[in-house]
């Protein structure tokens, strides 16, 4: 978890979100969400898994960091649909 809250920043510039709108949608305060970009908090698991489905983050990354290399035929055709 230790690229969350940077993974969740970049995607959110990405998406065009400010950081505001994002929190608003999560259903969060805006600093609690600047804690989690910026300062390594790690959120309630409902808030994390609202932030990564909404900034289409891989959740399994995650959990599972080791498959983050792997990349077998299966894993590349379910990421090409």
């Amino acid at each position: 978890f230790y690229r969350l809250g940077s993974d969740i920043k970049s995607a959110r510039k990405a998406l065009g979100f400010s950081r505001r709108e994002l929190a608003e949608a999560v259903g969060i305060d805006p600093r609690y969400l600047a804690n989690i970009e910026n300062s390594g908090s790690l959120p309630s698991l409902p808030v994390f898994w609202e932030l990564v489905r909404l900034c289409r983050l891989p959740v399994e990354s995650y959990f599972y960091p080791e498959t983050q290399g792997s990349s077998n035929s299966q894993r590349l055709r379910i990421r090409q649909k």
